[in-house]
């Protein structure tokens, strides 16, 4: 059979059910073979970036590796979202077509060295440079791809061996590695001991879980270990899921992008901290100031990935190991050690309730607030009324995401809200709502944008109206690139440089590519949320809001100077 074919066959093999990707000459082989395989679906987008922030939404949502797929010349245009993936340790599979190698030094048309493009920003770039080889590069691409600490894998497949025959291929899948996690190492038993020492003797524990506990889907354990013994549980921004946050114990996001005054205060007070699946960035420390290292604060960190355990922070224990299966082992040892802790009796357990009654209090005014423009705290209000058990939430970078990280109470476990604060990259919200769409059809999908994020994909827009469904894109209107207008302000006052936008329409924009669309100015008008978050058509919403450095948001750092100028806040 001719290659494309068995690429085809080897993705039915390991269950792939979508592929996002553009059409390129250099891919017309596969694409040729693609008609006898209507059981993948080929979703195509309208530039590769957004294709792979497509499959880094579906790997998240469905925990299935991702793939996309793209010509030679598009293959420089996936590089922000593989960027991303590897970062955020997202498992994709990224196949880019190329011309014939040998023509390469020739200067054929769309021609260049891959490799070296993608060789620092995967776990693996492999160039197929014989057609029979093409069953064994797939399986060591998903291996890759699902095991340790998962991340994106690179093929390049030039258009010459797409054509090639392969005489009796070994069309299989390594069944192991189809989902990921692909196999869950424990952590050293020794070290697992006397982590639960220092866990049951503290006074003070806090558990902060990172993206890692979603990825190892070990929320019931987190949970689990959190009630026997007590201990109160915040989330980075990108762990955001990992224990429900109406739960008494959860006290929210913590940190520089999603903390807040209370949660940050809590991580404050901790005189021990357990990391589950956390790399302890700048965004989840401030900075490392939330904790410094000079406090002294015991730390015990568990994480898949040798890399990331410890890199940040003197450590008492080092737990390297997959995390649901290393909080199973840590839990039944546990429950033959001591008698579970009645927590809703522990007093400071009662303290933290108490002081969150009261944080939850002082955002009233906000969250009722009648102004124009709209206060983020009155949306989120009527956002997290209107939205039905059954959604994914996906948010830009910048006033797209830090309010719903801060305010928006998660209200189940698992991956319903998607970030992509380990780049940051703008313009993630719109392709990535494509992706979770077709990881879960019969979601309420939401992509929360900025207008500076909307820039970026527009095009997509064409994609959503195309593929239909129920996706609801909110495009928050503040004019201008409004995080850096406000990161100027609190650092070098108002000496705006390339921040503001002209005018748009963008309701007429959405209406062009075939949305309904709305534009909403009062806080009433928040109602239609209602209405189109029930809905089986895609919808666009345009909602005005101030820019951060007039309304600042909860970043600990902007919020000191927000006080000192008089400036309004919430934190």
């Amino acid at each position: 059979m001719k290659c494309g074919r068995v690429i085809l066959e080897m993705f039915k093999e390991y269950g792939v059910k979508h592929v996002f990707g553009l059409p390129g000459e250099t891919s017309l082989p596969l694409y040729m073979e693609w008609y006898n395989f209507p059981e993948i679906k080929h979703i195509m987008a309208r530039d590769e970036r957004s294709t792979s922030f497509m499959a880094d939404a579906y790997a998240k949502v469905s925990y299935k590796p991702g793939v996309c797929e793209g010509p030679s010349v598009g293959a420089t245009h996936f590089i922000p979202g593989v960027a991303e993936a590897y970062k955020a340790s997202v498992p994709m599979i990224i196949i880019t077509t190329d011309i014939p190698l040998h023509l390469e030094k020739r200067n054929m048309l769309t021609g260049f060295d891959q490799t070296s493009l993608y060789k620092g920003i995967t776990k693996e770039t492999i160039t197929v440079t014989k057609s029979s080889e093409i069953p064994y590069v797939i399986r060591r691409a998903f291996r890759l791809a699902t095991t340790g600490r998962p991340g994106p894998v690179h093929i390049r497949i030039p258009m010459d061996i797409l054509e090639e025959d392969v005489v009796d291929p070994d069309i299989y899948a390594q069944k192991d590695f189809i989902k990921y996690p692909g196999h869950r190492p424990i952590a050293e038993m020794e070290k697992i001991g006397k982590a639960l020492e220092l866990l049951i003797n503290s006074d003070e524990p806090i558990i902060i879980c990172g993206q890692g506990v979603l990825y190892s889907q070990a929320w019931d354990e987190v949970i689990e270990l959190a009630e026997f013994l007590g201990i109160p549980v915040g989330t980075t921004m990108t762990g955001k899921g990992s224990i429900p946050e109406t739960h008494p114990l959860s006290i929210g996001v913590i940190g520089a992008r999603g903390g807040t005054s209370f949660s940050n205060k809590v991580l404050k007070e901790a005189d021990l901290i357990f990391y589950i699946g956390c790399n302890t960035d700048s965004a989840a420390t401030d900075k490392w100031t939330l904790p410094s290292p000079e406090e002294g604060k015991k730390i015990i960190h568990l994480d898949i990935s040798e890399t990331e355990v410890s890199n940040n922070y003197p450590t008492e224990i080092v737990l390297v190991g997959d995390a649901k299966a290393t909080l199973r082992v840590m839990l039944d040892i546990l429950k033959e050690k001591i008698e579970k802790r009645n927590y809703n009796e522990i007093p400071r357990v009662k303290k933290i309730l108490k002081e969150s009654e009261s944080f939850e209090r002082s955002l009233r005014e906000h969250m009722n607030s009648e102004e124009k423009p709209i206060n983020p705290l009155r949306f989120i209000k009527e956002f997290s009324e209107a939205i039905p058990s059954n959604h994914i939430i996906v948010a830009d970078p910048g006033i797209s995401a830090i309010y719903v990280s801060a305010f928006y109470r998660v209200k189940r476990t698992g991956r319903s809200i998607l970030f992509n604060y380990s780049l940051g990259a703008l313009g993630y919200a719109i392709p990535a709502s494509i992706g979770a769409y077709f990881a879960k059809p019969k979601s309420c999908v939401i992509a929360l944008t900025g207008d500076g994020s909307f820039g970026f994909t527009a095009g997509e827009l064409e994609t959503v109206s195309r593929i239909g469904g129920n996706i609801n894109i909110i495009l928050f209107n503040n004019q201008s690139f409004g995080w850096i207008r406000a990161a100027i302000f609190f650092k070098y006052g108002p000496k705006y440089f390339a921040t503001e936008f002209k005018p748009i329409n963008y309701v007429k924009i959405a209406e062009g590519f075939g949305l309904e669309a709305f534009s909403i100015e009062e806080p009433g008008e928040l109602r239609i949320l209602r209405k189109v978050f029930r809905s089986d058509e895609p919808t666009f919403i345009e909602i005005k809001v101030e820019p951060e450095d007039r309304f600042v948001p909860p970043v600990p750092s902007w919020v000191k100077k927000a006080e000192e100028l008089g400036i309004r806040y919430v934190y």
